[in-house]
């Protein structure tokens, strides 16, 4: 990360914040984090030179497990930041039952799935520590604010864990941060009411690095608990450039999610060292089998087929 880099996030991090004080979204007594400011210490507005060392401090802490890790150790460390996914709109019950047992054997982090099937992966994953995950405006993010905040509530009632959420890309990129902010707010209202935690997706192909900056910051002052890369159907997925400036804007306090597109565990290490605190990959049990935590036959004939579905 160059100097000129964490120049431009910071600059853009203040006209962010200005700019939705001045359109309405953000108090002036109101902390990026989206709270009451608390004279933290760690605010880009309070303390620009040495928040920039706390946001590192975190990035390099998230990646040293990995890297002193043994084979089997690599497999446990990495499939706690898994978020094993099937998304594609023909999904089978069988498929979604598959991807339920394959998340319980291996320990991932979560399932993400469609809504339709929350309430069949809660059932069938009750006993285990392996959370719900469900997507919300998906995947366009073109859908009203309350609507986004109705389902996120009937999701949770039907027993996802965690949401994640689609910004309104085209209100973003026409400036209209208030909107952006609150779009997100409604969802993390929901969330924190209903005990779940919150991703945001910015979609980051779709953005140039000064959006994905500004959409970032959005999301950190609505209180967001997670970033998130990509949905997996948009026109790219998650780089390790994305992710690192990601880190960088959000800091330690929140999530970084990586996804799209990662189909190997060197693929999922890297993302993990530049700062990903979650993966969301359907191509999980082949990540497993090459960190050496499973065996080829457990959902190798899901997987096979793979290639053709999207990641979130």
């Amino acid at each position: 990360m160059t100097l000129d880099t964490e120049h431009l996030i910071e600059t853009i991090t203040r006209e962010v914040l200005t700019i939705l004080r001045q359109q309405g979204g953000l108090s002036a007594s109101t902390c990026a984090t989206g709270g009451p400011c608390t004279s933290c210490g760690l605010c880009i507005i309070k303390v620009p030179d040495g928040v920039q060392q706390v946001i590192a401090a975190g990035a390099d802490r998230v990646g040293a497990g990995l890297g002193v890790a043994t084979a089997g150790g690599a497999a446990r460390q990495i499939a706690r930041y898994i978020d094993h996914t099937l998304l594609r709109p023909e999904a089978t019950e069988s498929q979604i039952r598959q991807l339920c047992a394959e998340a319980a054997q291996y320990g991932f982090a979560a399932v993400c799935v469609n809504p339709t099937w929350v309430r069949l992966c809660a059932d069938l994953l009750r006993h285990t520590p392996v959370k719900v995950c469900t997507v919300v405006g998906f995947p366009l993010g073109a859908t009203l604010a309350e609507v986004k905040a109705y389902e996120t509530r009937r999701a949770i009632r039907l027993g996802a864990a965690e949401i994640d959420m689609v910004i309104n890309i085209g209100a973003l990129k026409s400036g209209d941060y208030a909107l952006v902010e609150r779009d997100i707010a409604g969802v993390v209202e929901a969330c924190r009411e209903e005990g779940a935690h919150s991703k945001v997706i910015i979609e980051a192909a779709l953005l140039t690095d000064e959006e994905k900056v500004q959409a970032c910051t959005l999301a950190k002052s609505a209180g967001a608990d997670f970033v998130k890369t990509s949905t997996g159907f948009g026109p790219g997925g998650a780089t390790v450039a994305d992710v690192a400036l990601m880190r960088r804007v959000v800091g330690p306090a929140l999530g970084v999610k990586a996804a799209g597109g990662i189909r190997s565990f060197q693929e999922a290490e890297a993302m993990v060292r530049a700062g990903a605190t979650r993966i969301g990959a359907s191509a999980s049990v082949r990540i497993m089998q090459e960190a050496g935590g499973g065996r080829q036959e457990a959902g190798g004939r899901m997987h096979d087929a793979g290639g053709r579905r999207q990641d979130a």
